[in-house]
């Protein structure tokens, strides 16, 4: 079996052989492609990556102009990638190799991607606490349990990769997106080691990217084949509110002589009916762009696949 390994690479020229040496120690008999993905590194990073891949014909190196970002670099990667099964992991060696035979134990129970869980994180508290504040929340949002999300040591069979499409932070919810296709995902603890060389590369500002990610793949996931379910809901349940409130003035003004010319609420029910009728009119709009699109187009490829197989088994 062929193993794909997808390593974006950003300014991690000192970890890179060590990280290649210790991957092809623990692929056992499979045979392995490794694929590192520069994601616009401005030290030796590249030159390191080259020197690997004349020693070894089995090492692929892509090379950004700039930074694009994790997500651009996988799924550059994963367009690339050969294997039946695939790996990714970061570059700064704090993802162990060592654990490549669970993962590939984990996927033999049936599953389509199995997820990487860092127990006992080599990271200072407040990425820590962090880091439980967004699995948490993402667990709920999208009813699928995991413990960490965010780790990048993960290992998908070749048919979910295909069917990827990331951009943003969103390679933070891969989980999400499998589940949402209908694949089977699963976790495992895994060794998480100290950075030994080079800085992390994240700062605060990405938990504000991936706050607006997090709503993204929540639309794309749950209402992209009828968005008025979810505009509609908010235009009507603004629109009730408001009317209640203007209906509630209207009787303060005609049995009691109230006037209104000095009340907010008068305002806020305009606004919130307004809002309401704003709201139930872009899911409408969203309900016409989305019925442009063929039935065919807008089905996942693993249902294209299975409805194809039926096909066939009817002609036969």
């Amino acid at each position: 079996m062929l193993l794909s390994f997808v390593i974006p690479v950003l300014n991690e020229e000192d970890s890179l052989t060590q990280l290649y040496q210790e991957i092809i120690q623990h692929t056992g008999q499979h045979s392995y492609e490794i694929i590192f993905i520069d994601d616009g590194s401005t030290d030796s990073s590249y030159a390191a990556l080259r020197a690997l891949a004349e020693q070894d014909p089995q090492v692929r190196v892509i090379k950004f102009r700039t930074n694009f970002g994790k997500a651009a670099a996988l799924q550059k990667g994963f367009e690339v990638a050969e294997g039946e099964v695939i790996f990714t992991m970061d570059a700064d060696l704090q993802d162990d190799p060592i654990e490549i035979p669970n993962f590939l134990a984990k996927l033999e129970e049936g599953y389509d991607l199995v997820s990487g869980w860092k127990k006992k994180r080599r990271d200072p508290w407040h990425k820590k606490w962090a880091s439980k504040v967004f699995n948490s929340v993402t667990a709920h949002v999208f009813h699928l349990k995991l413990r960490d999300y965010n780790c990048g040591f993960k290992a998908y069979r070749r048919q979910l990769t295909k069917e990827l499409s990331l951009y943003g932070e969103m390679h933070r919810y891969i989980p999400a997106l499998a589940h949402a296709l209908g694949y089977r995902v699963g976790e495992i603890p895994v060794q998480h080691r100290a950075r030994q060389y080079g800085k992390s590369k994240y700062g605060i500002e990405r938990y504000l990217r991936g706050f607006f990610d997090l709503l993204t793949v929540k639309m794309v996931t749950q209402y992209i084949k009828s968005p008025l379910y979810l505009f509609g809901r908010i235009g009507l349940l603004s629109t009730l509110l408001g009317t209640i409130i203007t209906v509630y003035l209207a009787v303060l003004k005609i049995f009691y002589g109230q006037p209104l010319s000095n009340r907010p609420l008068l305002f806020l029910g305009m606004l919130l009916i307004l809002g309401g009728l704003q709201f139930i009119s872009l899911g409408l709009l969203s309900e016409l762009i989305i019925n442009r699109i063929s039935p065919s187009q807008r089905l996942p490829l693993s249902i294209e696949k299975t409805l194809n197989i039926k096909e066939k088994e009817a002609d036969g």
